[in-house]
């Protein structure tokens, strides 16, 4: 079975090694001209499997490429470009993807991000085939997971999902060399679909629910990293935890600066933030940060001084 993979950074890396180490047939490795191709291509070159850097999936030469290259499967791992269909048509067997969430759910490209902001306790991932839509091809295999009560969107990603995802590929790409791949619908009545998440969304809203406040934070860490200001200045919240401990102090407010945490309240609760980022410099411990910046307790979050 002749396999094209196209990917980029360290998952797609990982796909392609995993496909090469289970002796499937790759004929062409797409991924971009940038950084995040330089893996791919490395092992592209050291396998002697011939490699393509597009700027676009859309291009005339990729269609040219395609049809040269006569595959049977086309896998996609970790691919941002949206193919058009007649990508699509070129492969015999058909084109799978993997996706990061239990799809139809949390359709979109950050399934992860809105799994933890919408308090979701299981998630998972998905191969499916693709098709001129936004995830919404059929399924070829599903795995699930627990989200634990103090999961991040990258802890979600790195320690569960992006490994899970290349066993999941090799297991795919397996199950259609056997001719057990299966091709099951998408309920549309349970489909979401939600934006990008970036900084638009990540404005915290000291107003909600404490739970509502942590489930943004750590979904946005560690990208695109949830936010307030103190006075003008924008600063970033990252490594929280949630405490469950009565307040009457107003929400978003400092309760207090102690090693390696900023403790600040919130509606129904209070929240340790172990690290913070200002609009210039590196992300870096909370007190940290504090000393940098003249943090004092009492002062709040939110405020316009």
């Amino acid at each position: 079975m002749r396999i094209i993979i196209v990917g980029r950074g360290p998952f797609g890396e990982k796909a392609l090694d995993a496909l090469i180490r289970n002796g499937e047939d790759i004929v062409g490795v797409f991924c971009p001209k940038n950084k995040s191709g330089e893996a791919m291509k490395e092992l592209a070159d050291s396998a002697s499997i011939d490699l393509f850097q597009p700027e676009h999936m859309r291009d005339i030469d990729v269609h040219e490429a395609y049809r040269d290259l006569k595959p049977d499967l086309v896998v996609l791992a970790f691919v941002t470009d949206i193919l058009p269909e007649s990508l699509l048509d070129i492969p015999s067997i058909g084109t799978i993807c993997y996706h990061p969430s239990l799809l139809p759910r949390h359709r979109g490209s950050s399934g992860i991000n809105w799994a933890v902001i919408q308090g979701d306790t299981r998630t998972g991932l998905t191969i499916l085939w693709a098709d001129k839509g936004i995830d919404t091809g059929a399924i070829l295999l599903q795995k699930e997971i627990d989200i634990a009560p103090d999961d991040t969107t990258g802890s979600l990603y790195f320690n569960k999902l992006f490994p899970m995802g290349i066993g999941a590929i090799v297991e795919a790409v397996e199950l259609i060399k056997a001719g057990d791949a299966p091709k099951i619908k998408q309920d549309e009545s349970l489909a979401t679909y939600e934006p990008p998440c970036d900084e638009k969304y990540a404005g915290i809203d000291w107003s909600k629910p404490a739970s509502d406040v942590y489930n943004l934070i750590r979904g946005c860490d560690p990208q695109p990293g949830a936010y307030s200001t103190l006075g003008r200045r924008k600063v970033q919240f990252y490594q929280a935890v949630l405490l469950d401990t009565a307040q009457t102090t107003p929400p978003g407010q400092i309760i207090s600066i102690g090693d390696g945490e900023v403790i600040v309240a919130i509606n129904g609760g209070a929240l340790k933030v172990g690290k913070m980022k200002g609009e210039k410099g590196a992300k870096i411990s909370a007190d940290e940060f504090a000393r940098e910046a003249n943090l004092e307790t009492g002062m709040r979050f939110g405020e316009l001084s």
